[in-house]
């Protein structure tokens, strides 16, 4: 059994994964924005789940989804899936919030971040860690990946674009496959696959995918990490 955090699973991919997961005998800490939004997940905790709550777009209360996590005893694996498409708190949400929770909770051996195709889209500009726009958002957690990949000795990072499927967020007509948008997930999650125990990966639909080109550039992925230490006045410990 592993146990397994995924962030936003009050509904959408998120959700889908916890439900499959706990099928699966693992255990599930799911999480919500807030108190009031935990009553999407209230079925899954009278499955067994374990549930946190905060905002993540505010690094205050990212800091306590961290302690409440290990409150709880830690984790094997985090599922980054948290995610939103517009509006002014992208970069917050996307990209802040991955690398806060990267740094805070110890000991996870697999971590997973939720990236998408639009990422080839964004630019790789630093300055834009205030500003971004969700292409923008999605390159910079692909490349925050690439270098927890890199410099974090013994844990399996990796990278998902799950497609453009009918969630919430990709709206009924989208036209991928919904289980497809999160069965990498849950395989990078919890398989013994030798190709699930790499690192380093961009994946879709359990393939390895080529990324934008800024993603493995390591003189992008240390400034992204030194802006991103600067902003949080966090930085992990490699």
């Amino acid at each position: 059994m592993t146990r397994i955090f995924i962030t936003g699973s009050a509904d959408g991919l998120g959700r889908a994964a916890a439900e499959t997961l706990l099928g699966e005998g693992h255990e599930v800490i799911v999480h919500a924005r807030d108190e009031k939004r935990l009553a999407a997940v209230a079925d899954l905790v009278r499955r067994g789940a374990l549930a946190v709550a905060g905002d993540l777009a505010d690094m205050g209360e990212t800091r306590l989804v961290a302690e409440q996590v290990g409150r709880l005893g830690g984790v094997d694996v985090v599922i980054h899936n948290a995610g939103i498409y517009t509006g002014s708190l992208i970069m917050p949400v996307n990209v802040v919030a991955p690398y806060l929770l990267t740094a805070l909770i110890d000991g996870p051996r697999r971590l997973i971040y939720l990236s998408s195709g639009m990422h080839r889209g964004g630019r790789a500009d630093v300055g834009r860690l205030t500003s971004g726009n969700y292409s923008d958002s999605k390159l910079f957690v692909t490349a925050l990946a690439a270098a927890v990949a890199r410099l974090r000795a013994g844990v399996v990072s990796n990278c998902v674009d799950p497609g453009w499927v009918p969630t919430k967020m990709g709206g009924p007509g989208a036209p991928d496959d919904l289980r497809l948008g999160h069965l990498t997930q849950e395989w990078l999650a919890t398989s013994d696959d030798p190709e699930a125990l790499t690192t380093g990966g961009y994946w879709h639909h359990q393939k390895r995918q080529t990324p934008h080109p800024a993603v493995g550039d390591h003189r992008f992925q240390d400034a992204l990490l030194a802006a991103l230490a600067d902003h949080t006045g966090t930085k992990p410990a490699y």
